[in-house]
């Protein structure tokens, strides 16, 4: 838990005093985590006593505990935020995430296709979605990117077990494709699904399965960024894969 979450988790028994101690604590986080009580209630102007009481409050046993979760919170920042390693070992991950996937089958379902249609969950994946459809027109495969939810419906109508779907989403239980995909299996149309590696909905209820690993960093204030960038790694991946398979035998 996040020192803002135990905030608002009192908020209701804090009051001004209390409250003008905090947002100097929320714009100095470092700083406090080492500041000891009577550095920090010289830094406010304001008694000891009113801030062992502000810690009482928040639920902490008095302020050298307080402190610590300060402190806690401080290096588990810097552990998340340690972005050239973790980039380093998330592309390793990745790479050995598709070593251990043999693509053949996948390539092959998208060779004998009479149409590819590709559908990304959010903004990213539709991105995804056109590189895509982009890098197989350097092999003749003409994929139909389906952007939206509407497109998907009338897009439903017309498919045919000679067709075939590939579904990004980051991750993998998006709510307007939990029946869309039952239908594609009850109507025997195979799908790709590409989410974030785990036990999902879309790649549960399919055998042609992509998955990339992920991290989460913390970039302060609450606020969160995931990758989706590795995605372009398992599109190159089976880019590739089709090009050794049929390109290359100067099929075209």
């Amino acid at each position: 838990m996040r020192i803002e979450e135990v905030i608002n988790k009192h908020y209701s028994n804090l009051n001004e005093n209390d409250l003008y101690i905090l947002k100097y604590i929320l714009n100095n986080k470092r700083e406090c985590s080492s500041l000891c009580i009577n550095e920090l209630a010289k830094r406010c102007n304001i008694s000891k006593t009113t801030i062992l009481r502000l810690t009482h409050k928040l639920g902490f046993n008095g302020y050298s505990e307080f402190k610590v979760f300060l402190k806690w919170e401080e290096e588990n920042n810097k552990r998340k935020n340690n972005s050239e390693v973790e980039l380093e070992e998330l592309l390793h991950e990745n790479l050995k995430l598709i070593n251990q996937k043999d693509l053949t089958e996948m390539c092959k379902i998208i060779h004998d296709a009479d149409r590819v249609f590709v559908h990304g969950t959010g903004t990213a994946q539709t991105t995804i979605a056109r590189e895509l459809k982009r890098v197989f027109l350097a092999v003749h495969k003409y994929l139909d990117v389906i952007e939206g939810t509407t497109e998907l419906e009338i897009v439903k109508s017309s498919i045919s077990e000679k067709d075939v779907f590939i579904i990004i989403s980051l991750s993998g239980e998006t709510n307007h494709l939990k029946s869309f995909v039952n239908e594609l299996n009850i109507r025997g149309i195979k799908y790709i699904s590409i989410t974030r590696l785990g036990n999902n909905m879309i790649s549960r209820k399919t055998q042609y399965n992509l998955y990339i690993s992920t991290s989460v960093m913390s970039l302060g204030n609450g606020v969160q960024y995931e990758t989706t960038t590795l995605f372009f790694i398992v599109i190159e991946a089976l880019i590739r894969k089709y090009i050794s398979l049929y390109f290359n035998n100067k099929e075209y």
